[in-house]
């Protein structure tokens, strides 16, 4: 570690984000506490889709794409690792996600996507109306076509959450869940330790890996905040015959993920509602007649389950890792719609910066938000 041998990290935040540093750091040999204010792994980590979509979810910089296209690649050898040291398989499934298109505004931009995508050596087709229906024939007449990212696929993230746990365990890693409030202590300079409803708890290092309330975790001096703010999704679940729809599929409005377990996974609103999470006739009415529009054979399937939850956004849509002003805390937060894409590229990340390897990524560092712009010349 960048700090003394034998130095205690204490990740706040048990998330997918949270235990996949946890995870990390013990494989490196560090000594590792995880504490969570509630149950591990059940806030954004259980509420996604777990779409692993480099290319098909927009990003907003070149940074970003190159950091997930980094993690997905990550991804095969990270799940099978987890199943060795934990038992719990994750189900990963590469398989390909479908963008589909309605209109000739949305056929040109798709097909320029799929064209600029394969000129980039990135596994990317255009699949014309007729090809598109033999592969997803639940897929309404009105479809035009569809580009096909062959490299992206999915993940369960409930099950992630619940393999990255059992790893952890079997690496030693200290989990408290249920820790109520819990508040950082320093002095002007440097990070103490942790202060939680148990009492204090010393520490080395503090990662904050909170998601949505990575702003909000007390005792944070104002020059090493984040800026974080929670995004609401509200999502639903259908019972599907198995097989109807058979890729992770982009429609107008919506997206569907088919899981093993016969539930189609449907998603998801964007709104910022503080940290609402009501689930609404509103937001459901709105998935459901995206994905009826799309599909209409979806028609009489039953509505298995219903949820919400709340992504971590940040100013500029791009993630905080790394180092803050303030001594011996760091921060892994900010990771919006790919908290579950990023998991393993941001644990290998965040444990290089404590290793001193690396200084971390520009673009992503905490500290952007405090930096005051250049002066303009006169």
């Amino acid at each position: 570690m960048k700090s003394e041998p034998g130095a205690t990290v204490a990740i706040v935040g048990a998330g997918l984000i949270g235990l996949g540093i946890a995870y990390e750091l013990a494989k490196r040999g560090a000594t590792v506490r995880v504490i969570d204010a509630r149950e591990p792994a059940r806030a954004a980590s259980w509420a996604g889709a777990g779409m692993l979509a480099p290319y098909t979810e927009s990003v907003p910089s070149a940074a970003l794409e190159a950091f997930c296209a980094d993690s997905l690649a990550r991804y095969p050898s990270f799940v099978a690792d987890l199943r060795e040291r934990g038992g719990v398989d994750a189900h990963l499934q590469l398989d390909g996600i479908v963008e589909a298109a309605y209109t000739d505004a949305q056929e040109h931009r798709l097909r320029v996507r799929a064209r600029d995508l394969a000129e980039r050596g990135i596994a990317a087709r255009w699949l014309e109306r007729d090809e598109l229906r033999m592969c997803e024939p639940a897929l309404g007449a009105a479809v035009r076509g569809a580009v096909l990212c062959e490299a992206e696929g999915h993940v369960d993230n409930r099950r992630l959450g619940r393999a990255l746990r059992a790893a952890c365990d079997a690496l030693g890693v200290r989990i408290d869940a249920d820790a109520g409030n819990v508040a950082i202590e320093a002095d002007s300079r440097r990070l103490l330790g942790l202060r939680t409803g148990d009492g204090f708890v010393p520490a080395d290092v503090v990662v904050n890996a909170t998601g949505a309330w990575a702003g909000e975790l007390a005792g944070v001096p104002a020059h090493a905040r984040v800026a974080v703010v929670p995004v609401k999704g509200q999502m639903l679940a259908l019972a599907m015959p198995r097989g109807l729809v058979r890729r992770s599929l982009w429609v107008p409005g919506a997206y569907l993920v088919p899981r093993d377990d016969g539930r189609l996974l449907v998603g998801a609103t964007v709104e910022s509602a503080g940290f609402d999470l009501r689930v609404t006739a509103r937001g459901l009415g709105a998935l459901l007649a995206a994905a009826l529009a799309a599909l209409p054979a979806l028609g009489d399937l039953s509505v298995a389950e219903t949820w919400a939850g709340l992504r971590p956004g940040s100013s500029d849509g791009l993630p905080y890792i790394g180092a803050t002003a303030l001594g011996g805390y760091y921060v892994a937060a900010g990771h919006y719609r790919n908290g579950i894409l990023l998991t393993p590229a941001t644990a290998v990340l965040v444990a290089d910066i404590l290793e001193g390897r690396t200084g971390g990524i520009a673009a992503f560092a905490p500290q952007r938000d405090h930096e005051a712009p250049a002066p303009v010349a006169k």
